[in-house]
């Protein structure tokens, strides 16, 4: 029969008596535990109220934000339709269309006719025309004078005859279009119809209720019609502006002034392995790889040339932090040099390097030495001299001693006890280190580029600027993407052979 384990009440109260701390209520936990989380509570609230968190969600245009992801990854061609007062109309396109020189769409369906109309100079043109007086004019002969108003009379009335646009159908989708005629603009939208009138100056009036997709603030301005994805227009009082969508970069590998532009790829591939010389001075191949780097729409060459200034920047701006860093950090180590005034000296210098943040150091260079790739290598290499100093010293002074004293037991040298001793333990950590940095300073440079630094930087925030080439912006960010996710695979093998190497 097995005898019970279980203690005894005196046993129990003589556990309790010698500790005591075994057998307390778990309350002050569960108390500590509701705390902890009663503040998390209160700290969120705060910072939901302090920053007026749901204000800026509440009053955030989520539609412009969706516009701009769509802008990323697709392109608009923008016909403008110009209504005279007379109802009768013309279509143009924006000077650099993606559509090339000569555009004609086969969404844009338009009808003409051919009109003649009267040459009406301006008020200043027809003062300048009359004949002068003068003191002298009376002694002009009546003929010369009578000759000269006959001439400015008919240059004033003269006539013309030009082709017109009377109708313009723009057609977005099988769901969407926009009719233009008789100063009638009509556009139909999933189901829904809408009709405005234009006086061909400056006002717009709806015929009919304005549905979810249009806006007008005040009556008479402009109507705004949004489409989503499909694009949008805009309708004032003498013109329609259209904005159609499409997905996809426009032009990407040609422009429209290159000779393969517009061409089927297996046509340009034709052309290129075995078509007659466009140039006779270059081959197909050559002619072709010329427009890619240098398309004026996406600039190719001038886009990976700032892209390799950027890795050169963190490359560079790394090695020489690493190496400024690796000698004063042994001054900064309490356990390899004994002088208190030159640890504090060491470590204050490297508080003062990297407290400055690699942004405001750039700001400081691009005043000192211009706008361009020195200003971003020097911003790396003070912050980061600082924050590898600090890292490089921490990690000597968490080495084993054990090593170095072995060294020392031997009689050998200062210099061959840090070398013999102390450098197989930290090295490994120190190349380790500097490799991650250099990883994550090809982040940073983009970033520092912005100001003025150069590399690709500079080159990203021209197109944000310009608010309308988002798609070049999210070429830059994919080719600054692929750059760090190469150099995060480059870095972490290094580092993983160097650790695995320090591990045997």
């Amino acid at each position: 029969m097995i005898a019970s384990t279980k203690p005894s009440a005196l046993e129990m109260e003589a556990i309790a008596a010698r500790h005591p701390h075994l057998l307390q209520s778990s309350t002050a936990r569960r108390r500590r535990t509701a705390l902890i989380g009663v503040g998390v509570v209160v700290y969120l609230a705060f910072s939901w109220w302090f920053f007026s968190i749901g204000h800026v969600l509440a009053n955030a245009n989520w539609g412009i934000a969706g516009t701009y992801l769509a802008d990323w990854v697709s392109y608009e061609v923008r016909p403008e339709i110009a209504v005279a007062p007379d109802g009768t109309m013309a279509v143009s396109y924006q000077r650099n269309s993606p559509l090339g020189r000569h555009p004609n769409p086969e969404w844009v369906a338009l009808e003409k006719r051919t009109v003649t109309r009267t040459v009406e100079a301006p008020a200043a043109a027809q003062q300048a025309s009359k004949p002068k007086s003068s003191s002298f004019n009376f002694m002009a002969p009546k003929a010369a004078l009578g000759g000269g108003e006959a001439a400015a009379e008919q240059k004033l009335g003269a006539t013309r005859t030009e082709e017109v646009v009377t109708r313009a159908v723009v057609t977005y989708d099988r769901s969407t279009r926009i009719e233009v005629g008789d100063k009638l603009v009509t556009a139909i939208h999933g189901g829904e119809t809408l009709t405005m009138t234009v006086d061909g100056v400056d006002t717009v009036t709806p015929r009919t209720p304005l549905p979810s997709w249009a806006t007008q603030k005040r009556p008479g301005e402009k109507v705004m019609l949004s489409f989503g994805f499909t694009g949008w227009a805009e309708v004032t009082g003498d013109e329609v502006s259209i904005r159609n969508r499409f997905f996809g970069w426009a032009n990407f590998l040609f422009d429209t002034n290159s000779p393969f532009f517009g061409k089927p790829y297996g046509e340009v591939a034709s052309l290129v392995l075995s078509g007659d010389r466009i140039d006779p001075a270059r081959s197909n191949l050559a002619l072709a790889w010329n427009n890619i780097l240098y398309n004026a729409e996406w600039q190719h060459l001038d886009v990976w040339t700032k892209l390799l200034q950027t890795v050169v920047m963190a490359f560079v701006g790394t090695v020489f932090a690493s190496l400024i860093a690796f000698p004063l950090c042994f001054l900064a180590a309490r356990n390899i040099t004994p002088s208190r005034v030159t640890n504090q000296l060491a470590k204050r210098f490297f508080d003062f390097l990297r407290s400055v943040d690699m942004f405001i150091w750039a700001l400081f260079f691009t005043r000192a030495f211009g706008p361009g790739p020195l200003a971003g290598i020097s911003a790396i290499f003070f912050t980061d001299t600082g924050t590898l100093g600090k890292l490089y010293s921490e990690a000597l002074e968490n080495i084993d001693d054990k090593q170095r004293e072995g060294v020392k037991s031997v009689g050998a040298p200062s210099i061959a006890v840090q070398r013999f001793g102390v450098l197989p333990q930290v090295l490994p950590v120190f190349a380790s280190q500097a490799l991650y940095f250099w990883e994550s300073n090809t982040r940073s440079a983009t970033i520092i580029g912005a100001v003025g630094a150069g590399g690709i930087g500079l080159k990203l925030w021209e197109a944000m600027r310009t608010n309308s080439d988002w798609e070049n912006v999210a070429y830059m960010v994919l080719l600054i993407l692929m750059v760090v996710f190469v150099f995060d695979s480059i870095s972490n093998a290094c580092r993983s052979r160097l650790m695995g190497r320090s591990a045997h």
